[in-house]
């Protein structure tokens, strides 16, 4: 599967909060170097509980794709993260405010044509003041 294809089905997976097909997107040696979420178990067994909590924090979690390069072994894309704050995020009771939120991120591609390591950057900034949680 080529790069760009790859990351699309991926943000399928975060939109639609449908969780198979991680098993065939990532590596099961998958690693996720975010930040926000240190040490995550690799493989796809890792990702799922953040993609469940992030969908329960923002059930209407959408990410637009805005742009995607592609090369054989990385592609990166830059994204906008929409939602509505609706259940508990990091410890941060619901708001109801709607967040609109850019992130940038980049995955290796394993040989075997699936995701192999992930890093993101998000404006979370941004993010915390639409929460009411920066000033």
């Amino acid at each position: 599967m080529r790069g760009e294809q790859l990351i699309r089905r991926y943000f399928e997976v975060w939109n639609t909060g449908v969780l198979e097909p991680l098993d065939e997107l990532l590596s099961s040696a998958y690693i996720n170097h975010t930040p926000s979420t240190p040490n995550p178990p690799r493989g796809p067994e890792g990702l799922k509980p953040i993609i469940v909590a992030m969908r329960t924090a923002f059930p209407d979690l959408h990410y637009r794709i805005e742009d995607i390069v592609a090369t054989p072994d990385r592609a990166v894309a830059r994204v906008v993260m929409t939602g509505t704050h609706r259940g508990a995020f990091f410890g941060f009771p619901a708001t109801g405010r709607p967040v609109r939120v850019n992130q940038i991120n980049i995955e290796q591609i394993d040989r075997q044509g699936r995701i192999a390591e992930h890093w993101r950057v998000t404006d979370e900034l941004t993010l915390m003041r639409q929460l009411g949680q920066a000033g």
